[in-house]
């Protein structure tokens, strides 16, 4: 028996999120539809963590038991040749039987980005989300910085969040502007892509987040009220949900002891 770890990119736009779902089309299944066509193993793989319907992977990660003897350099061209086109295999390596994918992230990065350029970009519109009017993006980092710690994050969580623990740890949270779509001389404020790594992460918390930040950009509150919003454990207290397209899982990461090398 092998336990192999893989990464897998994927587009999640046409998807019901990665995890298994009771009606279907989800890039789980369709990975383990790609094994089952290889190997001619029924199986289940298991995944860092799950992603929402529309949300997008640059560095998810999934591990599953193979009795398969195909060596590891073959694994991923064979699997792409099997899976539609917008879910890519780009790594694969052999870990310990111990090996849990979900159990033993360490990190986890996410991705969301706001188009806030004057015009949408078309090749990029199923990654970012168009906010054509002014934000102020010095208050949004400011507003961000109040979110890493150790917090229960209850006020930005699903309200149908199944976790009885909403204590997590946001280990860095930072935004970066990329001017290069921009129109010289134009009120273009470019591409703002934020950057949150935590110990693991609510239903729609990240979401939540940004759009929190959104308003704070807009005017609507204040990099000040962010503080409160946390120790309200209220969900109310916090903005709307912000659109699950723009947000990508960036990577997932391990420490491995000598026992997994």
């Amino acid at each position: 028996m092998r336990n192999l770890c893989m990464k897998v990119n994927y587009d999640g736009t046409a998807y019901n999120g990665f995890q298994t779902q009771p009606d279907g089309n989800t890039v789980q299944d369709f990975l383990e539809e790609a094994i089952y066509s290889l190997t001619g193993e029924k199986l289940k793989i298991t995944g860092s963590g799950r992603t929402d319907a529309g949300v997008h992977a640059y560095g998810q990660v999934f591990n599953f038991l193979t009795e398969s003897p195909i060596p590891l350099r073959r694994w991923c061209l064979a699997l792409n040749a099997r899976l539609p086109q917008d879910i890519i295999v780009t790594d694969a390596i052999e870990v310990p039987l111990s090996f849990h994918s979900r159990r033993l992230a360490k990190k986890k990065t996410y991705r969301y980005s706001i188009n806030a350029n004057r015009f949408p970009d078309i090749f990029h519109r199923r990654t970012q989300f168009h906010h054509p009017t002014q934000l102020n993006v010095a208050a949004m980092e400011e507003g961000l910085k109040h979110l890493i710690g150790t917090y229960d994050y209850t006020s930005f969580a699903s309200r149908r969040s199944q976790k009885t623990d909403h204590v997590r740890t946001i280990f860095d949270a930072h935004m970066k502007v990329d001017m290069s779509y921009s129109r010289p001389g134009s009120d273009d404020q470019g591409i703002i892509d934020t950057y949150i790594t935590g110990s693991g992460f609510l239903q729609h918390m990240v979401r939540i987040i940004m759009g929190t930040l959104i308003e704070v950009g807009e005017g609507k509150k204040s990099p000040d009220d962010i503080p409160g919003i946390l120790a309200a454990k209220d969900r109310s207290k916090a903005g709307p949900t912000a659109v699950a397209h723009a947000l990508m899982l960036w990577s997932v990461e391990y420490h491995f002891n000598s026992e997994n090398d």
